[in-house]
């Protein structure tokens, strides 16, 4: 069995398809907006970079051509040891088995955290939220990257596979913790068919992800997200 950090929420589908995570990784925002919008907020360059929820650390990387020090933290135990494999190559990152709401990091030690499509849904993630508000520096910024559910086919596919999700109460607990939001019109571009409907088939309740495939024709797809953002 994985070892799963004490209070983590499971993720249905990284944690049970990894390698057709992998594949939508690659395919997801292809020109970089997500990360060109962060940095506009708040650049990394030489900067200790903190990804919570990093997964297989496909991020990691990315962030270490920048940033002086990288840390990955996730709470699937077997994904962990995935990222520091991925990432044995490169001095400057170091990936942690631990939980967004107990991070294993000292009092004001992170300049930049991000967390994209991990944990940070809303209501319920306050313990998350003050270990943020702990460990980023004065001048720091975190972001929360997510799907933006009011927003496309891929939104209301979601809103059929999590129909207790209230888009409404989400908007009203980030306002209510001061952070600030920028739409981000991303985009999943695949080499082949089959990569398409395997993602489509783990991100969705199985009868609304046939009627994703047969919605969806082609190799893209148009990913409406959310940028949420906030300064220390």
């Amino acid at each position: 069995m994985p070892r799963i950090a004490k209070g983590a929420i499971p993720s249905p589908n990284i944690w049970n398809a990894p390698q057709v995570y992998e594949l939508e990784n690659r395919a997801v925002d292809p020109e970089g907006a997500a990360d060109a919008a962060m940095r506009e907020l708040r650049p990394w360059d030489g900067a200790t970079v903190l990804d919570i929820g990093c997964g297989t650390g496909y991020h990691l990387p990315g962030y270490a051509a920048r940033a002086a020090r990288v840390i990955g933290v996730e709470p699937h135990g077997d994904l962990a040891a995935l990222a520091r494999r991925r990432c044995a190559a490169l001095p400057s990152v170091e990936v942690h088995a631990a939980a967004a709401q107990d991070l294993p990091l000292p009092d004001a030690s992170v300049d930049v955290a991000v967390a994209r499509w991990a944990y940070f849904f809303g209501p319920g993630c306050e313990p998350g939220l003050r270990e943020l508000s702990r460990v980023v520096r004065h001048g720091g910024a975190a972001f929360v990257i997510d799907l933006d559910a009011t927003r496309g086919a891929f939104g209301r596919w979601f809103s059929h596979t999590v129909p207790t999700y209230s888009a409404r109460k989400v908007e009203e607990f980030w306002d209510r913790h001061g952070w600030q939001r920028r739409p981000l019109d991303l985009r999943m571009v695949f080499e082949r068919r089959a990569d398409l409907e395997a993602v489509l088939r783990i991100e969705f309740a199985p009868d609304v992800a046939e009627q994703a495939v047969a919605e969806t024709p082609g190799l893209e797809l148009t990913y409406p997200n959310v940028l949420r953002w906030r300064h220390y």
